[in-house]
């Protein structure tokens, strides 16, 4: 089965490698042409595990192609899936300009039967856009040629976006047509075969589900750091709440981990643009307002926490454990080391920093303004504090001996709760973590509550 992509970020680029390792023949179309280059000389555009190997194999197989000519492949392709960009507006809306260019150029160039499929996350009433955009180009050509519009969001998690995509929870399509149907589900029967759940819908619903799905993931997060910061407060430890709740059910154990807040490009741009299609229909999203509240405020705990223990910070060295929103990821948008990063410098501190991945993003987000080091040795080094904002698997079991030999400073801030407690308190140190305080920060922060 031929079929194309256009948009080779993140979603465009790891659903195109993956339908191609599934055995369809795939062109990835983009209008960045450097992109397509480094693409065709087997450059990687992002990062993500497996990635680059299965691009290689595919394109060496000849099932994975790469161009940024879309009306050259249109006649040869069943479905075109739409996987652009839909950066938020000023407003928190979802800006549509790239879905409906996409839309556009469908329309100006089909000459057969043709199903647009948007993978893009895009607010709900987007497909009758996209439909007219299409039927407006066509009237324009004086032609009636069918085609139909369809959705297909994608549910995939940054760092195991091949196995999400290759074994999925279930897939999401939404269709108008029984052809439009018949087509989809000759492009997911591998997954069919495997048992899979593909569960088909009307449009409005599957546009719905994204942000449904990622709504309530959000609202998990932010209660449990809401929860986490009362914990905090009346003595109680919220990883054993995690447990007890998280024993139940009908709760379960995913996304109930405390920490200093959610980015990436997902969440915090899905919520708002949630938050936008509600006020548009005259409803006020209420608990979705309130988890984007609290997160905004949760990014920036771990820097409160920090100046809570040390005071001034201006002129202190300080080690930033961690860049990116998440581990096995690049990715910095939205993500809460870049805010504790932004405060630390307003406030003149020296910060040191590393992750394994992310540096070469940060240094193109934010040039050359902290120090970026070889190692989590490296980093701590000369350190009057140490942060973790990420929780990468190698930095789950330090050698603290060492650090403490090299690191001047006894304050640790925990922002994703992977540390011991009793390790670190018998080595000196002072350390804190989200909705667990040490004594210490706790007679701080009681004091200061008592002196409001």
């Amino acid at each position: 089965m031929n079929i194309a992509i256009v948009g080779t970020g993140y979603v465009g680029l790891v659903s195109g490698t993956c339908f191609a390792e599934m055995g369809a023949t795939v062109t990835c179309v983009d209008v960045d042409a450097n992109k397509i280059s480094k693409l065709n000389n087997g450059e990687m555009p992002i990062y993500e595990p497996d990635l680059e190997e299965l691009v290689k194999r595919n394109v060496e197989y000849g099932r994975l192609m790469f161009t940024t000519d879309l009306p050259s492949v249109l006649d040869n392709v069943e479905v075109v899936f739409s996987a652009v960009g839909t950066p938020p507006d000023e407003d928190g809306s979802a800006d549509l300009k790239y879905v409906l260019a996409v839309a556009k150029q469908f329309g100006q160039n089909i000459n057969k039967y043709t199903i647009l499929v948007t993978k893009s996350t895009v607010p709900v009433g987007t497909a009758k856009k996209v439909k007219a955009a299409i039927q407006a180009e066509l009237d324009k050509r004086g032609v009636a040629i069918p085609f139909d519009v369809a959705s297909n969001p994608e549910f995939l998690k940054e760092g195991a976006a091949i196995k999400d995509f290759m074994s999925p929870d279930r897939v999401v399509v939404g269709t108008e047509s029984e052809k439009a149907k018949e087509v989809m589900t000759k492009l997911y029967q591998p997954f069919l075969i495997n048992n899979f759940r593909v569960i088909f819908m009307d449009i409005p619903s599957a546009e719905m589900t994204k942000y449904a799905a990622n709504a309530m993931l959000a609202t998990r997060i932010s209660f449990m750091n809401d929860i986490a910061n009362l914990c905090e407060r009346v003595g109680a430890n919220v990883d054993h709440v995690r447990k007890g709740i998280g024993a139940d059910t009908r709760i379960g154990q995913k996304f109930l981990y405390a920490g200093c807040g959610y980015g990436g490009s997902c969440f915090p741009k899905d919520v708002k643009a949630l938050i936008h299609t509600g006020i548009d229909n005259g409803y006020h999203m209420e608990i979705i307002e309130a988890v984007e509240h609290v997160n905004e405020k949760q990014k920036s705990i771990v820097y409160d926490k920090l100046i809570s223990l040390i005071g001034n910070v201006k002129d202190k060295t300080i080690a930033v454990l961690g860049l990116a929103f998440k581990p096995e990821t690049d990715d910095m948008r939205e993500a809460p080391a870049l805010v504790v990063i932004d405060k630390l410098l307003k406030d003149g501190a020296k910060i040191r920093v590393f992750d394994p991945i992310a540096m070469p993003e940060c240094k193109r987000r934010i040039g050359e303004t902290v120090i970026y080091t070889e190692n989590l040795y490296d980093c701590a080094d000369g350190a009057d504090a140490l942060l973790l904002m990420t929780e990468w698997r190698q930095f789950r079991l330090p050698t603290w001996n060492v650090i403490s030999k090299i690191m001047p400073g006894r304050i640790i801030v925990d922002g994703r709760n992977i540390w011991n407690r009793t390790e670190l308190e018998e080595l000196g140190y002072s350390y804190t973590r989200i909705g667990d305080l040490s004594s210490t920060y706790k007679c701080n922060f009681l004091g200061a509550d008592n002196k409001q």
